[in-house]
């Protein structure tokens, strides 16, 4: 199993952490049985998960022109539409996919094209179901330009837990679909904006696979 780059560090320091409580637990403990191998247990529960959050899956996928495939693991929590305010000042098509922390968080860019506007905007941390962690939650605003003019938006939004989000492109950039752009950490929410004609593959509370799962198809 491959592991995402951003997770070495962090297992490494998870691992020592668990060493050391493991450790003083048992040297205030020696005779407490089942306390220890009770903390034991926990911990190696513990190291399984964020093993599991770091993984890089190995997954087939084929490339499109008119179909927007899902930039994250989830759950889909929200279609509906909406006036997006910050790029289109207008009116667009918004799915929100939920990312729990049992999720893979890499996020992959969901159509081919060039990156016709970047902003990183700091903000809150409510949890990110919350209506409007869209907006008020620390996030990044990303639209990638079609070779057909079409301008796909899309949010990483981190959640309560979630306070470190990563971002691999920036405006100008030629980028593929199904290709790694970023990675959010512990539990958080993605964003798509679509125009109103893009015809949506998915209903509420579908699960989705990065990179795979068709969300919509372009008119």
């Amino acid at each position: 199993m491959r592991l995402h780059k951003e997770g070495y560090t962090i297992m490494a320091v998870t691992a020592i952490i668990l060493i050391l409580i493991n450790l003083g637990i048992y040297y205030m403990l020696p005779d407490g049985y089942w306390i220890p191998r009770l903390v034991l247990v926990g911990s190696v529960i513990v190291f399984i998960l964020v093993v599991q959050f770091f993984r890089v899956p190995s997954r087939v996928v084929y490339k499109s022109d008119r179909q927007i495939v899902a930039p994250c693991d989830g759950k889909v929590v929200v279609i509906e539409e909406v006036v997006e305010s910050e790029y289109f000042k207008g009116p667009r098509r918004q799915i929100s996919i939920f990312m729990s922390p049992l999720n893979v968080h890499i996020n992959w860019n969901p159509i081919s094209g060039v990156i016709q506007y970047f902003k990183y905007h700091p903000g809150l941390y409510l949890v990110a179901w919350h209506p409007k962690s869209s907006t008020d939650n620390e996030r990044t605003t990303i639209v990638i330009k079609t070779i057909e003019g079409i301008e796909i938006l899309f949010r990483q939004i981190a959640g309560a837990a979630a306070r470190r989000i990563r971002w691999y492109v920036k405006e100008g950039d030629q980028v593929e679909q199904s290709t790694e752009m970023g990675f959010i950490k512990f539990g958080s929410r993605v964003d798509i904006f679509l125009p109103l004609d893009a015809e949506v593959k998915v209903n509420l509370q579908d699960k989705t696979v990065g990179s795979v799962t068709v969300l919509a198809e372009l008119k």
